[in-house]
């Protein structure tokens, strides 16, 4: 008889994990919402669709994850594909993104400030990685000005953070490691990123990553609107809300934060760990759909104080159907933080492309933030917990800033796991 295993959560993690363990367990998914998707879900809006969350799209460098992505999706008849066109508006001026590739579309004094820093920089011959928080490696990589004008502002909004006491370990695979020389190079020959995980990607011809969602989630048995009040243990097995759901592994793909109160296993050191994560802190987001004159813009990054927003998604580029209510294009506008829809309705106005609110979505936890001693709090925890065939997979259980192919990744490593154990 296979052995059975409890996924909680129904986002890119949860289904990923669960179409793999599929294969080997009988694998049943809770999931506290009336609706799968988590993070990455969408809706429509009179036709219109609402990347709730931001825009997720979809590619990897890793193999591994493509070929299984794409054995669940046809990729020349079911998906776009299309070039990243990422701007920065700074002072009413668009530079391109990276913005270290289009130093030269800046003022000529920020350009002389910043190859004067660039090349200090490069006569110091230090490595950024050696630094130990996530602001003076960007001093470190790119210069003060650099830093001035673009880097700090733009994380401080969407981190909402000191950036001085966030550790620069948690963010090494995320962070640009820039080279003097191919900066300078691809300023002076105007050369375009292409090294970027997404600077092409994948789109789903309909529906967004809703599509993505929809069809992982075929075959698998999720209940929805099922509130997890307890975990418990006992004979070797694994029981949810006393006895209601049962098995031999559980995958948790929530918010880590909340296990304390879940958790009902009399074991101290487990309990220590449990209360260990149950403050760290996030980032939430208020997001707009809008209508929005043509554009060729995919992203557009907004680190000046002019606005409150961070950022601009024109998830109607990504799909001529992301676009069926309306005779304009549409995008997403993203603010940090609950905002009130007033204030947001008012900056709108001065935000490039006449915008038109048509929906409003807050998030209150979309971005994980890391403290000095966060990862050691959640590889303790994932330890105790591992005593018990209990697993943390995902953004806010593992406390990674992951995107889509990142917790596929993450899924994979996990299922190799547990595969060993069948």
């Amino acid at each position: 008889m296979n052995k059975t295993a409890i996924v909680i959560g129904s986002g890119i993690s949860g289904l990923s994990i669960s179409k793999m363990l599929q294969e080997k367990f009988s694998v049943t998914v809770l999931e506290k919402a009336n609706e799968t998707g988590g993070l990455i879900k969408c809706r429509r809006i009179n036709g219109n669709l609402f990347h709730l969350v931001g825009g997720h799209v979809f590619n990897s460098k890793n193999q591994a994850v493509l070929d299984w992505f794409w054995n669940y999706f046809d990729r020349d008849t079911e998906f776009l594909k299309a070039v990243r066109n990422a701007k920065i508006l700074l002072d009413d001026r668009l530079v391109g993104y990276p913005i270290e590739n289009f130093i030269y579309q800046l003022s000529e004094e920020n350009i002389q400030c910043i190859i004067k820093d660039l090349l200090q920089i490069a006569a110091k011959k230090t490595d950024p990685k050696r630094k130990d928080n996530f602001e003076d490696f960007l001093k470190e990589s790119f210069g003060e000005t650099l830093y001035a004008v673009y880097f700090g502002p733009y994380n401080a909004k969407i981190w909402n953070t000191d950036l001085s006491k966030v550790p620069l370990d948690w963010l090494s695979e995320k962070l640009p490691m820039p080279d003097i020389p191919d900066i300078l190079v691809n300023n002076i020959l105007k050369k375009t990123e292409t090294g970027m995980v997404h600077s092409s990607f994948y789109y789903p011809l309909r529906d967004g990553s809703q599509f993505i969602i929809n069809r992982l989630a075929q075959d698998l048995d999720i209940h929805l609107s099922y509130e997890v009040r307890s975990i418990k243990h006992a004979n070797g097995m694994l029981s949810v809300n006393e006895g209601n759901q049962s098995s031999d592994y559980l995958v948790y793909c929530g918010d880590v934060r909340k296990l304390h109160a879940i958790i009902d296993i009399p074991d101290k050191a487990l309990s220590e760990a449990l209360d260990a994560v149950k403050d760290l802190p996030s980032n939430g987001t208020s997001n707009v759909l809008c209508e929005t004159d043509d554009t060729d813009i995919s992203w557009l990054y907004l680190p000046g104080k002019k606005f409150a927003a961070h950022r601009i998604i024109y998830t109607g580029n990504f799909s001529e159907t992301n676009n069926e209510g309306s005779n304009r294009k549409t995008c997403v506008v993203e603010f940090p933080g609950n905002k009130e829809k007033k204030d947001m309705m008012e900056e709108i106005k001065g935000l490039p492309g006449n915008l038109a609110a048509l929906e409003f979505n807050f998030e209150p936890d979309s971005y994980i933030i890391h403290q000095s001693d966060t990862r050691h709090k959640i590889n303790t925890l994932k330890k105790q917990l591992e005593k018990y065939n209990i697993y943390l997979l995902g953004r806010f259980a593992e406390w990674e800033y992951y995107n889509m192919d990142k917790c596929i990744e993450s899924a994979m490593r996990l299922n190799d796991i547990l595969s060993q154990k069948k």
